[in-house]
């Protein structure tokens, strides 16, 4: 046998195989209840999980409740080019109709927000949530300046309410839980 074969057989045999099932894993979307997601530099358990979408298409928009000891924040993500991250915290408050949603909002006499958009969808549930599954659901998005927003959620008579503020999809970083 020659040299270049035998080189040639030691490169094959190196070589690694080409897997025949390629899995895509994409955290953002992906994630479930019971897994550790790190915002910031800061770690919370997931313990609960909301899909937005049409009917007949995929989600597009993700809200996962996050728990770190006592607190519990919701860590939205928008789908769209790229995907865009929110963390944000519950606010308390009351509204009893959803046709008296204002389109300029004014929170505490310091921020005021502005309508950016207003969309329905059907909600797909898992773990510890606000909502009902498979119900629909009224969502009104606002923004303010340096970055910060407000959402407001109504699904059958119910609203709550959410501020935070954008951060870099970079900046949130998902664990698999060992279950």
């Amino acid at each position: 046998m020659s040299i270049f074969k035998r080189i040639g057989s030691i490169l094959k045999s190196h070589k690694e195989e080409p897997s025949s099932h390629t899995e895509l894993h994409n955290p953002y979307e992906e994630a479930s209840v019971g897994d550790i997601v790190t915002v910031e530099l800061e770690q919370y358990v997931i313990s609960g999980k909301v899909e937005y979408y049409d009917p007949g298409h995929p989600p597009h928009r993700y809200a996962y409740y996050l728990q770190n000891g006592r607190q519990i924040c919701c860590l939205l993500i928008e789908k769209g080019r790229t995907y865009e991250c929110f963390l944000t915290q519950f606010l308390e408050g009351a509204l009893d109709d959803p046709n008296d949603v204002p389109t300029l909002l004014d929170v505490d006499g310091e921020i005021q927000y502005e309508l950016e958009h207003y969309r329905k969808d059907i909600t797909r549930t898992a773990g510890n949530t606000d909502f009902r599954n498979g119900d629909e659901m009224m969502i009104w998005r606002y923004f303010s300046t340096q970055d910060r927003y407000f959402f407001l959620q109504w699904q059958d008579g119910k609203f709550i309410a959410l501020q935070g503020e954008r951060i870099p999809s970079a900046d949130v970083k998902f664990m698999r839980s060992a279950q």
